[in-house]
């Protein structure tokens, strides 16, 4: 089995090939870098952008080609027009690769989409059946994907959307608070009663590639967790347990925090912290027979370690 992972070098495609480079399979990472660096066993395709990879003699050797590169959400986006950005990359790009992959002959497509197709977070769980709902031109240009992609015929395409991704290598908020936390600075989360799901990328990175292989996968859309959800505050916890740091949470009212996050222009910061979103990830278990190889504090206490080293 011959694989082609794009975004082999961001957070989940190094983890991903990591997963896969101890297996039999022969692996190609796509890079867009001559010095970037890849686990020994996995081949790299240098390219300028994704467009070069549409006519790529690579693709004939191909069984499953596995799209991670995206333009990803941003909290600051200085592009004129984002919407437009995001479509060029993550929407036009997706599907001019799948249909040049069908072309050369590769059997099955798996596609990293993203919980922000369903939307933002409600008060109940995401399921596969929930109408997509996105709200920002990032998950708006990954349902259009989606769309596009399961219009390709003869091309067994999987799509995966998964909530928060945390592990070795997070960057963005989760970093942000495990510096925080790590610290001991105290947070005003204590009165936080949400409820949120994440994924750790060890459990991501598996669920990825039982859906490259397993024959009930084809055609299907997963929504993946842990299998655990927690508050904020829950999660402050468990980070400040994982690190062996004491916890300090401040029981501040969520409501006069939303007010002041008003006023500083941090609204979508607070939403984040204090919304609930979680998905019901009992489909890709029932399907494909699979079930997470870590649990959330296994992940949380893997995060952790590299933090420790690195920080």
């Amino acid at each position: 089995m011959n694989y082609l992972i794009t975004g082999a070098t961001g957070f989940v495609g190094l983890a991903l090939c990591q997963r896969l480079a101890s297996s039999e399979q022969t692996v190609y990472g796509v890079v867009r870098r001559s010095d970037a660096v890849l686990p020994a066993s996995v081949k790299p395709i240098l390219v300028s952008s994704l467009a070069d990879l549409y006519t790529h003699p690579i693709l004939s050797k191909i069984d499953v080609v596995i799209h991670l590169a995206a333009r990803v959400h941003q909290m600051k986006d200085a592009a004129a027009d984002p919407l437009s950005e995001f479509r060029a990359i993550n929407t036009e790009a997706t599907r001019n690769l799948a249909i040049a992959a069908r072309s050369a002959g590769v059997k099955r497509f798996v596609y990293l989409s993203s919980i922000k197709v369903n939307g933002d977070g409600q008060s109940t769980p995401y399921t596969e059946q929930s109408e997509p709902q996105p709200v920002d031109p990032y998950g708006i240009s990954k349902w259009e994907a989606e769309c596009a992609l399961k219009q390709i015929e003869d091309l067994e395409v999987v799509i995966l959307r998964p909530p928060l991704v945390y592990g070795a290598e997070v960057r963005a908020n989760f970093l942000n608070l495990m510096k925080l936390v790590n610290k001991g600075i105290p947070l005003p989360l204590g009165s936080v009663n949400n409820r949120r799901s994440l994924v750790y990328v060890g459990n991501l990175v598996d669920a990825i590639a039982q859906c490259a292989i397993h024959p009930n996968a084809a055609g299907h859309t997963f929504l993946i967790s842990d299998n655990t959800d927690l508050s904020t505050a829950e999660l402050v916890k468990n980070i400040a347990k994982s690190l062996n740091k004491p916890v300090r949470l401040l029981p501040i009212s969520p409501v006069l925090l939303t007010i002041l996050a008003r006023i500083l222009g941090k609204t979508a910061t607070v939403d984040r912290l204090f919304g609930s979103l979680t998905v019901d990830s009992s489909r890709i278990c029932r399907t494909l027979n699979w079930h997470p190889p870590f649990t959330l504090l296994q992940g949380l206490e893997n995060t952790a370690r590299w933090f420790q080293d690195t920080h």
